[in-house]
């Protein structure tokens, strides 16, 4: 089993989470993603490199290199609150396709001993990388975040198509469950237009049942000055619950798809 002696670099492992996939989850943040999203809460996981981040006044080092074989001796520790959940292990980041023998061969070690996977993903990365992970996966958590390729640039550094392409060729391979996931950001994406329109394009994706609006939050903005960054995003308020709501409502006036506020 040479699959449990390849290495990664993470930055986090968070344990008993209900998020993420369904039941109780074993979360591994994986370090490296290829977009720039301005309100990204995890900025620490932009970068492959192992970073100095201040946290609580205290320097901290951000990112480490592990085996498969290690990830797993955690994500073992919870497999009794898998079985009652349905829970499992979630990868997470950043973006996993970064790293991807590691992320392969880390969701094939959890489905070699029976754990159900998920994987958090922009889906940015070349087909052959995706095709290579699906047999290991059960869930594929997708953010789809602007059907305008301009916009999308604007606020994440890159353009949609390669994600937009990848979705459909995820719904028609039909060897995972794929839900769609949408960051509901002011000032981006948070029209009932825009809204609408992601949903439409998920509502003709073969398989597709649900879709997740995720509103926006600031519980990451500390991070950014932990790392000398400057936070782009500082007068951006989170949408008020009753708006989400209408969004909700404008997804399901247009689809037939499942919608959720949040997870």
């Amino acid at each position: 089993m040479d699959y449990l002696q390849t290495k990664g670099r993470i930055f986090d492992i968070q344990r008993y989470s209900i998020h993420d996939g369904t039941g109780i989850r074993t979360i591994c943040f994986l370090k490296g993603c290829v977009l720039r999203c301005k309100w990204c809460c995890n900025p620490e996981s932009q970068e492959y490199e192992i970073q100095e981040m201040t946290v609580g006044g205290k320097p901290k080092t951000i990112g480490r290199d592990v085996t498969v074989a290690e990830v797993m001796e955690t994500v073992e520790k919870d497999r009794p609150y898998y079985v009652r959940s349905g829970g499992g292990l979630t990868l997470s980041g950043g973006e996993s396709l970064c790293q991807p023998a590691f992320a392969r061969d880390l969701l094939h070690a959890a489905k070699a001993v029976g754990i159900n996977t998920a994987m958090e993903s922009m889906g940015c990365a070349k087909w052959k990388v995706i095709e290579e992970i699906l047999p290991y996966l059960d869930h594929y958590l997708m953010d789809i975040k602007h059907m305008d390729s301009g916009k999308h640039k604007q606020f994440t550094g890159k353009g949609n198509e390669l994600m937009l392409e990848n979705a459909k060729k995820i719904a028609a391979s039909g060897q995972t469950r794929l839900s769609i996931r949408v960051p509901v950001i002011p000032t981006f994406n948070d029209t009932p237009e825009e809204i609408g329109a992601i949903a439409k394009f998920a509502d003709k994706l073969p398989g597709v049942e649900e879709i997740y609006l995720l509103p926006y939050h600031r519980l990451g903005q500390d991070k950014y000055e932990g790392l000398g960054r400057a936070y782009e995003l500082t007068n951006i308020l989170p949408p008020e619950p009753e708006y989400m709501q209408m969004l909700k409502e404008t997804v399901e006036g247009c689809s037939a798809l499942v919608c959720h506020i949040g997870g």
